[in-house]
């Protein structure tokens, strides 16, 4: 019988070269089984069976190989072994009985993601709550009106957000970023995330007034006395003071000037910028669209598309009625405040966004990607969404090569991989799902409870590994992996394992009976698992809310839980300090009731990662053997352990037996052993 637990490959570096191949390259694929434990070994490369070869032995475990010349379409392997009388498979799922296509290792030959996104770690940042820098460039009261209501100055930082809280500002800009770099850079963050920043009407600014331009209320706002005193005299006409707040060409220009400012320190700090592109639409208040008539006759802006049938813009958009002004359009999701952008009708339209995606990370700004929202959905046909995107993509490359591009999707992204399109995704499907669920029982926005996902330990690693399945590893490696962020509630308030909503159960409910030591785990998770960590700005500092708009509560500053920002401080430095946890191959190990254990490792070191979520103790004999460890007459070195509500990465040395770790973990706790293959030769 061939022992399938000793059977192993990836796409990483040790089991794939080259990692990211080009065609006419020689590519070797690597298997590794027990040694002398199967007689036959064959490579199956798009459906033609190669013979493998024995290439070495470490006494453990033998290591076939087969090379082959990389061609120009994309490539799709499995693995079958045997021995006299067994057979057996093995893909990304590892062993199986019967291969499956879908499951298939696979990669795209020429596809590459900048080697900087691959396992770095992300903060998120919604620019209006995380910190006040500059109270100049506060939004006022009444400035403009906006889904029904007129903006809102929040004066109170650490008000609950509002049921229906688009037009409530609470002033935080990118004066405040700058002010926090240091914190940041102490906690350990390598790359920020930016939701969008360009001129918009709301506080989410996922409704584009202008892609050309940092919102003046996030950067510079420069106005006389006499200005002010317009506004209040004419302090019902919103609209005009909008105009020459926002629109001022003097405020715009000097809030770009301060971006390419911040964005210059970040990287003086070794830092990296994203910032989030909404194509798919943009905002009724566009001066394309001009729905609410603030561009009409003013200056020299033409006429909205809204405001004339002669628009110059008319065929940015789909309009029931093409012929008379003041028609109803398509909306996304039938919102008439996001119309949807008609790329189709308008090769302008097309241009000016190539155009935008390229601008921001070229010079005076330099950012280093692109985060898309709600991607899937831009054009009105697939096959047109796949053709902009990979127009996008080469767009943005050519002006930055190291651009990092990775979009907003749920379900499988594969066609996006394949394409070339998209670099990687926020990784909902194959980390903040599976993990929540397991760790909490809840959906991810806190609507419903799952009793029979709640610690089974058995379904978290076949939901990962099959999600995983859909990711070449170099886009599985730079997925950011989030436990929290503006669209889904925080994972602290999941904890509770409470379904319900702002409306449901009101804000104060989000804090009631959560348990610090699950979060501590999800984090722990969060930085030994492949991919790019994405910290949502105040999770680390214990805050909490339902889905959103309660998940965008401002940082705490002041009240911040300083012992669980030291414990993601700690668990960061975890991540940098060993080796095999940015890039390394992961394998489960063991999985219950309650608990799971899995190894990171590489051919320099390796670790194992044991997660107790249980309300109880468990002791644990964990098959280190299949990360390499040796069977006998070594010491794995214990470099974490979380315990209850505490910490500590002081170092503890345990003996391997037989080839098993033997722990003994109380309840909600966690632990991540280590050993240096080269500490050991």
């Amino acid at each position: 019988m061939i022992n399938r637990k000793a059977l192993f490959a990836d796409e990483t570096i040790d089991y794939k070269t080259p990692y990211e191949p080009d065609k006419g390259d020689k590519v070797t694929l690597i298997l590794r089984t027990l040694s002398n434990d199967v007689t036959c070994a064959t490579a199956v490369i798009n459906g033609v069976k190669r013979n493998m070869k024995k290439a070495r032995t470490d006494g453990y475990f033998d290591y076939y190989e087969v090379s082959f010349t990389c061609p120009a379409k994309k490539v799709s392997y499995c693995f079958a072994v045997n021995d006299e009388d067994d057979f057996v498979y093995y893909n990304r799922l590892g062993a199986v009985e019967n291969n499956q296509s879908e499951y298939e290792f696979s990669f795209v030959p020429g596809v590459k993601v900048p080697d900087w996104a691959k396992g770095t770690v992300f903060y998120q940042i919604f620019p209006d709550r995380f910190f006040n820098g500059n109270h100049e460039n506060d939004v006022e009261d009444g400035e403009y009106f906006y889904t029904g209501g007129h903006t809102r100055r929040i004066r109170e930082w650490h008000k609950y957000p509002d049921e229906l809280d688009v037009n409530n500002f609470y002033g935080g800009d990118l004066q405040g970023v700058m002010q926090k770099l240091d914190y940041l850079q102490e906690l350990g963050v390598e790359a920020i995330y930016f939701n969008p920043l360009f001129v918009s009407p709301s506080n989410h600014k996922y409704d584009t007034q202008d892609y050309d331009y940092i919102d003046p209320h996030l950067a510079v706002i420069e106005e006389d006395e006499e200005h002010r005193m317009q506004f209040w005299e004419k302090h019902n006409g919103f609209a005009p003071r909008y105009i020459k707040r926002v629109t001022s060409k003097v405020n715009l220009e000097k809030s770009n000037a301060y971006f390419a400012e911040l964005v210059k320190e970040i990287h003086s700090r070794g830092m990296r910028v994203v910032i989030d592109g909404v194509f798919n639409h943009c905002g009724s208040f566009n001066k394309w669209m001009d729905r609410e008539g603030i561009y009409l006759n003013k200056g020299n802006y033409e006429k909205g598309a809204y405001q004339s049938a002669d628009s110059p813009y008319r065929a940015y958009f789909k309009f029931k009625k093409p012929a008379e002004a003041k028609s109803e359009y398509e909306g996304w999701w039938g919102f008439p405040t996001l119309p949807k952008l008609n790329y189709e009708k308008s090769k302008e339209l097309t241009e000016y966004i190539l155009n935008t995606g390229g601008k921001w990370v070229s010079e005076p700004y330099n950012v280093d990607g692109w985060r898309l929202d709600v991607a899937a959905d831009l054009g009105h046909s697939e096959k047109f969404n796949h053709k902009f995107w990979r127009a996008f993509h080469d767009r943005v490359r050519e002006k930055n090569p190291e651009a990092f591009i990775f979009a907003e999707h749920y379900g499988s992204p594969e066609s996006w991989f394949d394409g070339g399109e998209w670099d990687s995704v926020m990784n909902y499907d194959a980390f903040m799902e599976p993990l929540t669920w397991f760790l909490t029982g809840m959906e991810k926005h806190s609507e419903s409870y799952d009793e029979g996902l709640f610690l089974d330990g058995n379904r978290f690693f076949d939901s990962m590994l099959k999600s995983m399945s859909r990711f070449p590893r170099p886009a599985l490696d730079s997925a950011l992996n989030q436990l929290s962020n503006h669209d889904h509630s925080r994972f602290l308030t999941r904890t509770n394992r409470v379904a319900g909503t702002i409306k449901t159960m009101g804000p104060h409910a989000a804090e009631y009976s959560v348990d610090k030591r699950t979060m501590q785990l999800a984090v722990l998770v969060q930085m030994t698992w492949p991919g790019s960590p994405g910290v949502y700005y105040a999770d680390e500092a214990g805050q909490v809310g339902w889905t959103d708009p309660d998940s965008r509560r401002t940082y705490p500053w002041g009240y911040e839980d300083q012992a669980l920002i030291a414990y993601h401080r700690a668990a960061i430095a975890l991540r940098k300090r060993i080796n095999c946890l940015k890039l390394g191959s992961i394998k489960p190990l063991d999985a219950g009731n309650g608990y799971i254990t899995y190894g990171r490792f590489n051919k320099n070191d390796c670790c194992v990662v044991i997660i107790n979520a249980n309300y109880g103790e468990i002791s644990l004999s964990v098959p280190v053997w299949e990360i390499g460890v040796p069977r006998d007459n070594v010491k794995m070195t214990r470099k974490f352990l979380s315990c209850g509500c505490d910490f500590s990465a002081e170092e503890d040395k345990k003996e391997v037996r037989f080839g098993r770790l033997f722990v003994t973990l109380p309840e909600q706790s966690a632990c991540v052993y280590h050993y240096s293959f080269a500490d050991n030769e």
